[in-house]
């Protein structure tokens, strides 16, 4: 994984040049590691590390970027990974899971009913060389560690800064990190996922979630992982207007709901906009090749 390779790309043309918005590539650090998912691993690997550790096991879905991260990241420190994956072993694996065994993941599937039970299932697995790391990342660790993404680069001219949520670990580091004049706001990508403020609030101290800072709904296409024929063209326009290329699950409708609400007049002109582009190209591959251009 190489930080270095982040930088701010001006996107301004997103807007018709009204506005001045740009975009953290942080999808740059690695092809599978990639965007939020390093920062928010780093600290809970770690931890681990220094605790005398052997075996990272967290929990994901058959796409999950986070799975897929978490072995890859394991296996570039010398740990062994175990994935508690949701839903009954498919016939063939996903391209995510495969990427996963081929980086020494093991994987157990666990049923969706048992899945919702993470207690029960660390209880039953109990290993004193494991160290536990949350579905997504979500936790105090991980928070910590996505709030050194404002840190990678100058940051500081931003008034606004957009990122897509899903369990909230992300958009409650850049709390953490914001400076007084900026406004974090936060596109939802699940459908009606109204405890997620509660959740982002948990990671926050007292004076942080003081903060200003907001979580937009109604931008999810259907929600969690879903998307339309319009999404997917959005995809495409986007990629050959700006060279940028988007997933479905987060940064795609992180990027139209930036564009829809400039031209609903959600940001004053003056204002200077940053989007965080967090990853998860390696998603896309669930697509039937050619829906995509990149």
């Amino acid at each position: 994984m190489n930080i270095n390779n982040i930088y701010i790309q001006d996107i301004k043309e997103l807007c018709g040049n009204t506005l001045s918005i740009s975009i953290l590539r942080a999808d740059l650090i690695d092809p599978v590691v990639s965007g939020n998912k390093w920062f928010k691993l780093q600290f809970y690997v770690r931890d681990a590390i220094e605790a005398g550790k052997t075996t990272l096991a967290t929990f994901g879905g058959p796409y999950s970027n986070h799975i897929v991260a978490t072995a890859k990241y394991g296996a570039t420190m010398g740990l062994q990974t175990v994935g508690f994956i949701r839903g009954e072993k498919p016939t063939y694996l996903s391209p995510t899971l495969t990427d996963a065994t081929e980086n020494g993941m093991t994987l157990h599937f666990v049923s969706r009913e048992d899945f919702d039970q993470t207690e029960k299932i660390i209880s039953h697995n109990q290993d004193p060389s494991w160290a536990w790391i949350p579905e997504g990342g979500y936790g105090i660790q991980g928070a910590e560690g996505a709030r050194t993404l404002l840190t990678i680069k100058d940051t500081h001219a931003f008034d606004t800064i957009i990122c897509a949520v899903g369990t909230g670990t992300m958009m409650a580091g850049l709390i953490k990190a914001a400076a007084p004049h900026q406004k974090i706001i936060g596109i939802s990508v699940l459908k009606n996922n109204l405890s997620i403020d509660a959740e982002i609030k948990a990671l926050l101290t007292s004076k942080e979630s003081k903060k200003n800072f907001e979580i937009i709904h109604g931008y999810d296409f259907g929600g969690y992982a879903k998307h339309t024929p319009a999404l997917i063209k959005y995809m495409n326009d986007t990629y050959k207007n700006l060279e940028l290329p988007l997933d479905f699950v987060y940064t795609a409708k992180l990027m139209y709901a930036a564009e829809d609400l400039a031209s609903k007049g959600k940001f004053e002109p003056a204002s200077k906009i940053l989007l965080i582009h967090s990853g998860g190209l390696q998603g896309n591959r669930s697509f039937k090749k050619g829906t995509l251009l990149f």
